[in-house]
């Protein structure tokens, strides 16, 4: 969707935002609030600078091009993720308005926000002392039955950290810890996150808030915390051949696995779509690995599954990441993500039910391995513990060879 379909778009949802006057916001640092369920807040800290936004949680400030004003109304686009802040300018440090998702396959409410300038803090301006540390790594449990282990770094009261599942990590929260309560969310254009709740000791007790729902957490200290090895998750079915043709996202030309270009090659099928964040987090690091090191006889292809089984859609959302992360290897549109399909279009795997799901094609076509999820950056040492296994795996899948017969072997 263009920006100027999203701005009218916006103008719909935002009745009344057309007016005379022209106060532009003050750029610099911004302080917003989005209200969620049950009325909670949910904070998040954003720079404006003319025509670009930064998002600002913990280390990572992401990049929102294309800022623009109509009359009394500002537009922050979020391309990426098909999302759109929109806002009615108050005054120059005042912004009122909603976050919208679009092109959704069923329509979903607008969340309202605040947004106030020249604010920095996130949860609280001064925040009472510590009494409590959330250091270190937690096993825990949303609603009785999600489980995920938390990985927190605390400073007197700043708190930051994330949430790794057997799909990914939550990317990067941002917090405050005060007295025995602790308070965290985080917001990168996708859905804002809450989490907040009090510990005692090695526990923790509290709630998880999305815009939607508030469910219970629990959570026990666990420095050995540890998720499932996310190399048995996904396997190959027996005497399955691993092998696809899906069209190209942007060209609609027929791809397939047996391609002349992928011929004897190093080959990283990934499972994507541009709805995931995990998958966003997986291409910043793929597209500039493959540039490195695409002369040494590897290709990536990306297979794209996405929320409406559309292949002008699939170009729509897909372009922005292939703009955004400068993708260079083949990106295929392989359907709708749903429950079923992606299952039945790749048949050779157990199941696929993650994304990112990546998977390690040899030069002989031989699938060496299938890993799912992904860990980025806001994990620490579990993404540089990733970034190492995964140079030495591809490093020990390029030196091997062909022959004559077919048979794999590897070059010395």
């Amino acid at each position: 969707m263009s920006l100027k379909k999203l701005i009218l778009f916006a103008g719909l949802l935002l009745p009344g935002f057309i007016s005379l006057a022209q106060t532009k916001p003050k750029d610099g640092f911004w302080r917003g609030v989005f209200t969620m369920a049950g009325g909670q807040q949910a904070p998040f800290n954003f720079e404006l600078k003319g025509k670009t936004a930064y998002l600002i949680n913990g280390t990572e400030r992401f990049e929102l091009p294309g800022v623009h004003q109509r009359a009394d109304s500002l537009f922050i686009p979020v391309d990426v993720y098909n999302r759109l802040l929109a806002a009615k300018i108050e005054n120059d440090g005042t912004l009122s308005g909603t976050f919208n998702y679009l092109d959704t396959s069923t329509p979903v409410k607008p969340i309202p926000f605040r947004a106030e300038h020249g604010k920095k803090y996130r949860f609280f301006e001064k925040p009472a002392a510590a009494t409590v540390s959330l250091q270190g790594k937690w096993d825990v449990v949303i609603n009785g039955q999600t489980k995920l282990i938390g990985v927190f770094e605390q400073h007197a009261n700043r708190l930051t950290g994330t949430f790794l599942s057997t799909g990914g990590d939550l990317r990067f929260y941002e917090g405050v810890v005060q007295a025995d309560s602790f308070a965290l969310s985080a917001f990168d254009g996708s859905s804002p996150q809450l989490f907040k709740g009090k510990v005692s000791g090695n526990e923790l007790r509290g709630e998880q808030v999305s815009a939607r729902s508030v469910n219970p957490i629990t959570g026990t200290r666990n420095a050995q915390a540890v998720l499932p090895d996310a190399y048995s998750l996904t396997t190959m079915k027996k005497g399955v051949p691993f092998t696809f043709t899906f069209p190209d996202a942007f060209t609609g030309k027929p791809v397939s696995l047996h391609d002349p270009k992928y011929r004897d090659k190093v080959v990283i099928v990934t499972l994507m779509g541009s709805w995931c964040h995990n998958c966003m987090d997986e291409a910043a690091l793929l597209a500039p690995w493959y540039e490195a090191n695409k002369k040494r006889g590897v290709e990536i292809i990306g297979l794209a599954f996405e929320y409406k089984n559309d292949p002008a859609f699939a170009k729509a959302r897909l372009e922005p990441m292939k703009k955004r992360y400068q993708i260079g290897y083949d990106i295929l549109f392989a359907g709708i993500v749903d429950a079923k399909h992606p299952s039945e279009a790749l048949p050779a795997l157990s199941e696929v039910s993650v994304y990112p799901t990546t998977i390690f094609v040899r030069r002989n076509g031989d699938v060496a391995k299938v890993h799912t999820g992904y860990s980025g950056p806001a994990t620490g040492q579990y993404y540089e513990e990733f970034i190492k296994e995964f140079n030495s795996e591809m490093d020990q899948l390029l030196k091997e060879s062909v022959p004559e017969n077919g048979h794999q072997k590897s070059s010395k």
